[in-house]
């Protein structure tokens, strides 16, 4: 299914066809290194494993103590993955195959 949300447009098809690109990740951190700041990249980091402990059923307390993120990057994360686009369960899905990322089937 293609995504028709409110972010599309034609910078950041670019953006992430650029990520698209990379090929391990070492590519990735030198790319990201250059286009991100390291607070944004931590930020990134912290959202991704805050949205992997919510789904694990984590309370906010051992979530907020294990990442350092506040109540209300926790609460944000949690309304993405109630309410969101899906991306975070997608990634926290294919995160958890065990199949190579490159033998997996993208959705349609």
């Amino acid at each position: 299914m293609a995504y028709q949300g409110k972010l599309k447009d034609k910078l950041n098809d670019r953006l992430f066809e650029a990520i698209l690109s990379l090929k391990s990740i070492d590519d990735c951190y030198h790319f990201f290194e250059d286009i991100c700041t390291v607070s944004e990249l931590r930020s990134l980091a912290q959202r991704l494993e805050v949205a992997k402990m919510l789904e694990a059923n984590r309370t906010y307390g051992e979530i907020a103590t294990k990442t350092g993120a506040s109540t209300a990057t926790i609460s944000r994360v949690k309304r993405c993955l109630n309410y969101g686009a899906d991306g975070y369960k997608l990634v926290l899905n294919r995160l958890a195959d065990p199949t190579p990322l490159k033998e997996q089937k993208t959705e349609e």
